[in-house]
């Protein structure tokens, strides 16, 4: 009963840096790698050391560390998820304080052009009510002239 040792053999290579590898297209943390180049014991299954570990611990481990990557990606991926909508909502934020800003704008330039029309049509009315007195004044002036000429 499992008298035999595991005829299973893992392969792996070190990359440049000596720190990550690759074992059929898995990436290992340097703990496993350290623990899988330990030497194992010679004469098929002995009493296995601190530093042997079983295929069935080999596979646990990496799927821990296959778990904990995965798990670090979705977090810096819900960050960036995050900060998307953090950004989206600053621009929408930004662009309806513009819009505001630009409708305080245009209402205050029409308040504005109003104002002017009104003094204009004001001014307007002023002259002519300026030239019908210079009208009824000259008229005074030249009947004062024509009462006075006998006098003269």
């Amino acid at each position: 009963m499992g008298g035999g040792g595991s005829t299973r053999r893992v392969t792996f290579e070190a990359d440049e840096n000596e720190n990550i590898t690759v074992v059929k297209g898995v990436r290992l943390s340097d703990s496993v790698i350290d623990r899988m180049k330990e030497p194992s014991s010679p004469g098929g299954r002995q009493h296995r050391g601190a530093g042997a570990v079983s295929d069935e611990e080999l596979k646990k481990r990496i799927a821990e560390e296959l778990a904990l990557e995965r798990a670090r990606r979705d977090s810096e991926a819900q960050k960036r998820r995050l900060f998307g909508k953090l950004l989206e909502r600053e621009r929408i934020s930004s662009n309806e304080h513009l819009t505001r800003a630009i409708l305080r704008e245009r209402a205050a330039t029409e308040e504005e052009r109003q104002k002017a029309q009104r003094f204009a049509r004001q001014l307007e009315e002023k002259e002519r009510e300026l030239k019908k007195h210079d009208a009824y004044y000259k008229e005074q002036l030249a009947r004062l002239e024509e009462r006075v000429k006998p006098f003269f």
